[in-house]
Formats: structure tokens, sequence, C-alpha cells
């Protein structure tokens, strides 16, 4: 705790100071254009990875970044709300949502009984993904442990992008072309984001060069073969 109020500090006599003014302002509103749905590993900072400021990311945060569906009988989740606030009172344009490599939830799932029995919690959490356990069990080709952890990784992202469109604002906000969709995939050991593309069922890596909206590559040796 010692390092944490050293930094508090160090914010308050440096960057604070630097942008007081840009402080004073963000103290009166908040205006950011996209909901970012991500984990809440440590290593996973939203604001480092898009080197984003103050103000320019909702961000929600949960382990396996993981967004429910809507189903009516389903409790009210955190997660609801905060689709509710971001869309109808931000008015985000864009909502991501934003997995990583080494992901612990998502490695419980393919964890056995006994591991999970002392984490009940974890386990009902992560039971969402069940389906994509199945989808890889079937598809994926590559005997290893890694790849097989990957995998899941990349198709529970499709996943939730799914979820997203079970709620009738955001469907009705992307057919009407006011809201997009995107699924990223962080590799934490080398910095590398991937974007899944729809149309190639690729996670592709974006680029700081000439795109459109997507920033994706169009090199195939470049992308994440999903499948």
């Amino acid at each position: 705790m010692d390092r944490l109020y050293k930094g508090i500090r160090k914010f308050q006599e440096t960057r604070y100071k630097q942008e007081e003014a840009f402080f004073k302002e963000l103290g009166k509103n908040q205006s950011p254009d996209v909901l970012f749905f991500t984990c809440s590993d440590s290593r996973v900072d939203p604001n480092l990875i898009t080197q984003s400021k103050p103000g320019e990311l909702f961000i929600v945060k949960n382990v396996g970044n993981i967004v429910p569906p809507n189903e009516p009988m389903r409790k009210k989740t955190c997660t609801a709300a905060a689709i509710e606030f971001a869309v109808i009172k931000l008015k985000v344009t864009d909502i991501v949502v934003c997995g990583h490599s080494d992901c612990g939830a998502l490695k419980a799932l393919w964890s056995d009984e006994k591991e999970l029995s002392e984490m009940p919690n974890l386990k009902d959490w992560v039971s969402t993904a069940s389906e994509v356990k199945e989808a890889v069990l079937q598809h994926n080709h590559d005997p290893s442990y890694k790849a097989r952890i990957e995998m899941t990784e990349k198709k529970y992202i499709v996943q939730q992008l799914d979820n997203l469109k079970t709620y009738p604002l955001i469907a009705e906000a992307v057919e009407e072309e006011k809201l997009r969709l995107h699924g990223w995939y962080y590799d934490i050991s080398t910095g590398m984001v991937y974007a899944y593309n729809p149309k190639t069922n690729y996670f592709e890596k974006i680029e700081c060069s000439d795109r459109d909206y997507h920033g994706l590559c169009d090199d195939p040796e470049e992308c994440e073969d999903l499948t």
C-alpha cells in the first residue's frame, strides 16, 4: 500500500499540476465515445494499451470480460446498467469487448471440478462459456494446451459480441448504424492487439496505417485464424 500512497502523491504533484485545467474541466462532465469491456486481470489496462486520456473510455472490468446475455429471468447485473448508461446517457458510438492472452478465468473453464470447488462463484460465472468450450473441443486441431486456451479466449470474445446484441437498445442502435461493436484480443507478452473481422472470422492485427474504422491488417500472414 505504501507504493500506492506514494503514487497518489506523485500524481498530485506532477501530472495533475501539469494538466490542472484539463482535470478541472473533466470534473464537470464526461463524454467518452467508447464503452470498453475487459477483464479484471491486473495486466490489462485499457488506457495504457490505447493511450487514452481520462474521460475517453467508459470502462467495465470483470473476471473474464463477460457480457451476460439479456434474459428477463436473469438477475440484474452491473453490466446491463453500464450498457444502459453508456448507450442512452453518454451516447457512445462504439463498444469494445477486449479479451487477452493467459486469461485465468477461461483457464478455470478447463480446470477439474476439485480445483473449482473452492471457488463456486467463479465456477458459476465462467459457466456461461460452456458452449465455447464445446466448440473448441470440436474444432481445435492443435492438441497443445496453449492453443486450446487461446482459441477459447478468442471464441469467447465473439460470444460476448453476440450477447451484446441480445440487448434491444444495442441491436437497434447497431441496425441504425449509430453503434459499432468490436472484439479485440490483447496479447500481453507482445503488446499486439487483434480485432475480430466477422467477414473473415479472423482476428487481425490492428495497424496504425490508413484503414477503415476497424484498423485491420490485410496481410493473411499477420492474421490469427479463429477456426
